[in-house]
């Protein structure tokens, strides 16, 4: 019970952590706001946290990427659900759509308030904590890698999979933070627009090649 409780305290701190982020930015959120904000008993945090508030930035930004990863997914799951293969229905365009769809709800509920807290711990400690700038990097790539291997099983040749990937998320990533600065979703819009024939028209074409061939 103990154990259990004590892993409760901890995501409760991290969860707190990544909505405080994503409102304030890393810099402008303090442990004592997160400990309020969690609700937490008072001396929790360093107890789970010993080495501090990079220790719990690192598990926030870890939280984010597994949240992201998930919205990937289960965007693949509903977009193929009609056939029950995300893999056979699905197109790459259709996915990313989707999954944009979503970050616009997210963005206009928040009154564009909340940005991916990847993005925001990149731009303020990427230069001034090695241990934040590699979270975020393996952030990124437990995004890039997955929809590299959806690509590579929508016909696209490995490396070419890994470079769209890379385009994909970095996009996508770039469209948030302008949505925000416009307070509008149009950005995004036109990332979904532009990434869908990037991924679509690009399967046409791969199978294109093969019925010549």
């Amino acid at each position: 019970m103990t154990g259990t409780k004590g892993a409760m305290t901890s995501a409760r701190l991290a969860e707190s952590m990544l909505e405080l982020i994503q409102r304030n930015g890393y810099s402008g959120t303090g442990l004592n706001t997160v400990v309020e904000h969690s609700g937490a008993p008072k001396g929790s945090l360093y107890f789970h946290f010993p080495q501090g508030k990079e220790a719990l930035g690192e598990k926030a930004v870890e939280l984010a990427a597994a949240r992201f990863g998930s919205l990937v997914a289960d965007s693949a799951l509903e977009s193929g659900s009609a056939s029950g293969s995300a893999s056979a229905s699905a197109t790459p365009g259709e996915v990313v759509r989707r999954v944009i769809d979503t970050l616009a709800g997210m963005l206009t509920d928040s009154d564009f308030q909340l940005g991916c807290p990847v993005s925001v711990v990149t731009l303020e400690m990427g230069a001034r904590s090695e241990r934040l700038r590699d979270a975020c990097a393996n952030a990124f790539e437990s995004w890039i890698g997955p929809v590299a291997e959806y690509l590579v099983a929508h016909g696209r040749p490995r490396p070419d999979a890994r470079a769209t990937a890379t385009a994909v998320v970095s996009m996508v990533e770039g469209a948030v933070i302008v949505s925000r600065a416009q307070r509008s979703t149009e950005p995004l819009r036109c990332a979904a627009r532009a990434l869908a024939v990037l991924l679509d028209e690009g399967d046409k074409g791969d199978e294109g090649t093969e019925a010549s061939a």
